[in-house]
């Protein structure tokens, strides 16, 4: 039987809400495969935590999860509570970091009974491979006098490893789908980084002769996503054009709600993190209508990294089932609950 340790941090908000779920459709599918077991430890690392403690997490936090296979995240933020910035940079943000977690990747597809907002979306299904520990989220900056006179500067980094890394990235996951990488630059506004990442990007490309590429303005990206999202395949993009186009990637789904992601760690040292997009929508919390699903395409993204490709890709067709027979969330337009949801994922599962 292969095993895997998770450390689960449900968070905030609805994190509370859809980690349990997604916790019981994947003991659903381990009960059901038969050779696979998730062995989970809960972590209570929250916002409340800090006004506790005075801190996200333990000194010995990332010392601590060091040990786990993976990490299965829920949601960081209150900031009736805790100010946004110091909740996501000391717990989201302080692994991704620590952990070397240099790439996040965000899928975006057609689901099958949610309905898009997009008039003509056709049959869409592109993922956004984002360079995540640099870029423009550097922390390199500062802030000098006041009143008139203050002046902020806010450097953005970028480093030839950490583009490149991102780039043959995608490049290897183009190779497993329809071959193509879209590049999102910027080089005709940003005077040193974009050239720069066009620069790394016409490199890379040169060792995959059987890919097809392409390299499109931020700007223009943003508005090709809204009229013809079809036409893409796996996008390579910055730490903020990619933040920007894996939200509006959730927005033409139809729903932020069922939005997944993987942050990964690629040289072995460090556990990958598994987070859905969405924050922890205080203004739902307690009402049981928090939608699951990207919690699940969550742990369905987390199965494909253990290999488990094969029961990852079922977990998904029997999302798309149940979302194709209207058994949804509110926020995208059903009457379900949490609870309901889950609750027919794990039947359906059953019936494998």
């Amino acid at each position: 039987m292969k095993k895997f340790e998770i450390a689960v941090i449900p968070g905030d908000g609805i994190g509370r809400e859809v980690v349990p779920a997604a916790l019981k459709v994947l003991d659903t599918l381990c009960e059901v495969h038969g050779g696979l077991r998730f062995e989970t430890t809960q972590f209570d690392w929250s916002c409340e935590y800090y006004l506790e403690h005075g801190e996200m997490m333990p000194e010995e936090g990332l010392q601590t999860l060091a040990n786990f296979n993976a990490i299965f995240l829920g949601a960081v933020g209150n900031p009736k509570l805790v100010p946004d910035h110091i909740s996501l940079w000391g717990l989201l943000v302080k692994i991704r970091r620590e952990f070397e977690q240099v790439i996040n990747i965000r899928p975006a597809k057609l689901i099958k009974g949610v309905k898009s907002p997009l008039a003509n979306p056709k049959d869409f299904d592109l993922i956004v491979v984002r360079e995540n520990s640099e870029g423009e989220y550097s922390e390199i900056g500062g802030r000098i006098h006041r009143g008139e006179d203050e002046i902020t500067v806010q450097n953005a980094i970028f480093t030839r490893k950490g583009t490149e890394r991102a780039m043959r990235y995608a490049f290897e996951l183009a190779k497993k789908r329809r071959g193509r990488v879209t590049s999102a630059t910027k080089s005709n506004g940003i005077f040193h980084s974009m050239p720069f990442w066009d620069e790394v990007f016409n490199d890379v490309k040169k060792d995959y002769p059987t890919i097809e590429t392409e390299s499109i303005h931020i700007d223009a990206l943003a508005a090709f996503f809204v009229n013809r999202p079809h036409m893409f395949d796996v996008i390579v993009a910055s730490n903020l054009f990619g933040d920007i186009l894996t939200d509006l990637g959730a927005a033409i789904m139809g729903s932020i709600g069922i939005a997944p992601a993987a942050n990964i760690n690629i040289n072995g040292k460090y556990p990958s993190m598994f987070e859905p997009v969405h924050g922890s929508a205080p203004d739902i919390v307690g009402k049981g209508i928090a939608n699951p699903i990207g919690q699940i395409w969550t742990a369905k993204m987390m199965l494909d990294h253990f290999g488990e490709n094969e029961l990852g890709t079922k977990l998904l067709d029997i999302v798309e089932q149940v979302t194709e027979a209207g058994i949804v969330t509110p926020d995208i337009g059903g009457t379900a609950t949490t609870n309901e949801v889950t609750e027919e994922i794990c039947k359906r599962i059953k019936q494998l």
